[in-house]
C-alpha cells in the first residue's frame, strides 16, 4: 500500500508511534517525529532518517511552535497521526482531581491542540489525520471512568472534525485499540495474573501488538483510502463486538 509523501507523527517515541514511523519510513514517507522523550526520539529519527522535534503536547503554545517547525521541514503535511495517550485504571471514587485533569490533558486536550494548529494548513490541500482512542470509548469497562471519558471525547472530536473539514478533503479518523503490548501497558502486562486476565478478555485470547495498530493507522493515512472519514476503526481482538463462550 502506498504511503503519504509527508507525515507528522506525535508520540513517535512510544510503542505505537515508533512502529508507525518505521512503517511509513519504509514506504518512503518524509517524516517529522515529535514527542517528549528526547533520547528515544532522536535515536529513532537517526535510525530512519527523520526530523525530531521535542514538544509537550499538553501545552498549546508548544504545539503551535512544533507544528510550524514541522511545516517548515516538510513544506506540506499530507498525513498526521497523534499517538499520545495514557492508561489510568481507577474507579471514580479513587480518582483524584489531579488524576482526572492529567488524563484529559494527555488524551483529549493534546488532541484538540494538535487539530487546532494543523487544520488550517492541511485544509489547503487536504489529507488525513488519525487519532488513537480506545475500546473504552465504546464499551463500558470497569475502572476506566477517566480514560473512557477522555477517549469518548476524542471519538466525538474526530467525528465532528471529519464533518467540518470534509469539504476541504481533509479526512479525520481514529483507531480504537484493545489492550496493546507496549511499554505504556507494562504496569498491566508485567503482572502475570493481570496479563492473563487481560488476554482472556479478548476473544482472540491475546493482546495486540504495536505493529498491528500501526498497520491500521497506515491504512487510514494512505492516499489509497481517500473515501474514509469520520470513522472509528476497532482493532481490539474482537473485544468490542464479540462474546465468546
Amino acid at each position: 500500500m502506498t504511503g503519504p509523501q509527508t507525515a507528522f507523527i506525535t508520540g513517535a517515541n512510544g510503542g505505537i508511534g515508533s512502529a508507525l514511523a518505521r512503517k511509513l519510513a519504509s514506504a518512503g514517507t518524509k517524516l517529522v517525529l515529535a514527542g517528549r522523550n528526547t533520547a528515544a526520539l532522536e535515536a529513532l529519527a537517526s535510525e530512519i532518517g527523520a526530523k525530531a522535534l521535542i514538544c509537550d503536547f499538553t501545552n498549546p503554545e508548544e504545539v503551535g511552535i512544533c507544528v510550524t517547525a514541522a511545516l517548515e521541514e516538510l513544506g506540506t503535511i499530507e498525513a498526521a497521526a497523534h499517538c499520545i495517550g495514557s492508561i489510568l485504571l481507577k474507579p471514580a471514587h479513587l480518582t483524584s482531581v489531579d488524576d482526572w485533569k492529567a488524563v484529559m490533558d494527555t488524551n483529549l486536550n493534546s488532541s484538540f491542540y494538535l487539530l487546532n494548529k494543523l487544520a488550517r494548513p492541511m485544509m489547503k490541500a487536504g489529507g488525513s489525520i488519525a487519532f488513537v482512542t480506545s475500546i473504552a470509548a465504546e464499551k463500558g469497562l470497569s475502572n476506566h471512568e477517566s480514560i473512557g471519558a477522555a477517549k469518548a471525547g476524542l471519538a466525538g472530536l474526530t467525528r465532528s472534525a471529519a464533518a467540518t473539514y470534509a469539504k476541504n478533503q481533509l479526512r479525520v479518523n481514529c483507531i480504537a485499540p484493545g489492550l496493546v503490548d507496549t511499554p505504556l501497558a507494562a504496569p498491566i502486562t508485567g503482572n502475570e495474573a493481570a496479563r492473563k486476565f487481560s488476554e482472556a478478555m479478548h476473544p482472540l485470547a491475546r493482546l495486540g501488538t504495536a505493529e498491528e495498530i500501526a498497520n491500521a493507522l497506515f491504512f487510514l493515512l494512505s492516499p489509497e483510502n481517500t473515501w474514509i472519514t469520520g470513522q472509528s476503526l476497532s482493532v481490539d481482538g474482537g473485544l468490542s463486538s464479540l462474546q465468546v463462550k
